[in-house]
C-alpha cells in the first residue's frame, strides 16, 4: 500500500526520472556552491528569491484551476461537452494527490521546476552556509527556541 501512496515530501522526485532530478539537484549544488563564494549577502538576497520560487505543486495548481475555469465558462457558453474538461482536471489533480503524478508533471520537471522540498534543501544548505545554525546552543532551556528562531529567519 505504501507504494501507491508515497510520503508527501518525496513522491513527485520518486515519480520523476532519475536524469531529470540529477539534473535538478546538480543546478541546487551549484547555486549552493556559487552563493557560497559570494558571501553573506548575496545568500541573503538568494534566500529572499528562494521564498518567492514556486515549486511545482503551486505551478500545477494554477495551471489546473486555470483550465478547469476555463471549461467552466466554455460549457456554460459555448457547449456543455466542454464540461468534461474540469472533470479530467480533477481527476489528475486527484491522481496528484494520492501518487504524486500526473500528465502535466513530467513536463513541468523538464523544464526544471523544483519541489518544495528540493527548493528547502537549497535554503537550509545557503542558511549553514551563512552561519545561521552557528551558534545555537548544545543544551539548555533556550535551545529549542534558539533551533527555532535560526529555521525561521
Amino acid at each position: 500500500m505504501t507504494d501507491l501512496i508515497p510520503p508527501t515530501t518525496s513522491r513527485v522526485a520518486d515519480r520523476t526520472d532519475a536524469d531529470i532530478n540529477a539534473r535538478i539537484r546538480r543546478q541546487t549544488e551549484a547555486n549552493v556552491a556559487y552563493f557560497a563564494k559570494c558571501g553573506a549577502q548575496a545568500i541573503s538576497e538568494r534566500l529572499r528569491e528562494l521564498d518567492r520560487e514556486w515549486d511545482v505543486e503551486r505551478l500545477l495548481e494554477a495551471n489546473a484551476a486555470t483550465i478547469a475555469l476555463t471549461g467552466l465558462c466554455l460549457g456554460s457558453l459555448v457547449n456543455r461537452r466542454w464540461f468534461l474538461l474540469p472533470a479530467v482536471v480533477g481527476g489528475f489533480l486527484l491522481q496528484h494527490a494520492v501518487q504524486g503524478w500526473c500528465p502535466p508533471i513530467p513536463v513541468f520537471r523538464r523544464l526544471g521546476m523544483r519541489t518544495q522540498t528540493e527548493i528547502e534543501q537549497e535554503r537550509y544548505a545557503l542558511k549553514a552556509m551563512r552561519g545561521d545554525f552557528a551558534n545555537i546552543p548544545r543544551d539548555g532551556d533556550d535551545r529549542t527556541a534558539a533551533v527555532l528562531n535560526a529555521v525561521r529567519a
